[in-house]
């Protein structure tokens, strides 16, 4: 028995809750991630899992190993990293999990920098406005916007963008241009945003000194995805309230215009999470900094024209 290999299927198998989820992570069959755990499990003379036909769940011995084997499993990688490379130059595979929007405009657009410094580091880029599991998908990090929803993941602020208020041109020419939140409800309609985790769509906030707004407007489209988001305010379907670093390059541009300008959304506060039983290995290590560096640094609003070559906006040049 390979009892690395049948520790790492016995860790994905309680992380995931599935075998077949479990051998999908692990890149090989599942007969053959059923093989391990019953070799780890004669090995240790013990019964690691209870399997029914519905779920598989831990038995005390089980959860008592998992503790030891992942930290086992984590360590190992560790070594093996720092003996390949020094700790100046990490070396790996890193999961990383991100919104759509945030990845097209600030990480992606980004990532030639981060490859220059950690050339020896691999990154495999989830990218949707969908919530992860960090622990059962395998993922090492996600880096996500607004309040978080898990309270056990242990988050790093690494900065805050604002929301701003914009329409296309063509919009606006039909609709008139609005003065006051007010006259939003009244003749104009938006683009709709709605949770991907619970489905619920989400209002307009909007702030001038002592003065707030909290907007649930009529829409003529919904979605749940960022960058459809923005595709849409671009179609003129309606007033769109998207992070900055999006829109600066269309409003720059002329393919987007700032609506309500003096009004301003609170701050929305973004994090990096990852899972507290996750080794802080190298390579997630420099990620993480790195990320904290180009959001603090504002780094994310230095390249004009970036996201232009995303969407084709006819008659417009970046």
């Amino acid at each position: 028995m390979d009892q690395i290999a049948a520790m790492r299927a016995y860790v994905r198998v309680v992380e995931s809750g599935s075998f077949t989820r479990a051998a999908d992570l692990l890149d090989m069959p599942k007969p053959t991630v059923t093989k391990l755990i019953q070799q780890l499990e004669a090995h240790l003379r013990t019964k690691l899992l209870n399997r029914t036909t519905r779920r598989v769940g831990v038995t005390p011995d089980g959860a008592a190993y998992y503790e030891r084997a992942l930290t086992l499993l984590s360590d190992l990688d560790e070594l093996d990293g720092s003996m390949t490379r020094s700790q100046t130059s990490p070396a790996g595979r890193l999961r990383v999990d991100v919104s759509s929007s945030l990845a097209l405009f600030a990480l992606i657009p980004a990532l030639p920098d981060f490859h220059a410094r950690y050339p020896d580091i691999t990154l495999d880029l989830g990218v949707s406005d969908r919530p992860v599991d960090l622990v059962a998908e395998n993922v090492d990090c996600a880096i996500r916007g607004g309040d978080l929803v898990d309270p056990s993941l242990i988050a790093r602020r690494i900065g805050e963008v604002r929301l701003v208020l914009c329409a296309a041109p063509r919009y606006i020419a039909d609709h008139g241009m609005p003065t006051h939140p007010d006259e939003l409800a009244h003749g104009h309609k938006v683009v709709g945003y709605f949770s991907a985790r619970t489905g619920r769509r989400i209002a307009f906030d909007v702030m001038r000194g002592e003065e707030s707004y909290d907007l649930d407007l009529p829409y003529t489209v919904a979605t749940n995805d960022s960058t459809a988001y923005l595709a849409a305010g671009l179609a003129g379907l309606g007033i769109a309230q998207a992070i900055e670093p999006t829109v600066l390059p269309y409003i720059e541009a002329g393919a987007l215009v700032r609506v309500l300008p003096e009004w301003t959304s609170a701050p929305v506060v973004l994090h990096v999470v990852y899972a507290p039983n996750r080794h802080l290995s190298s390579r997630l290590r420099v990620f993480v900094d790195w990320v904290a560096d180009l959001f603090t640094t504002n780094r994310v609003y230095r390249r004009p024209g970036t996201a232009m070559s995303l969407f084709a906006v006819p008659g417009v040049s970046a």
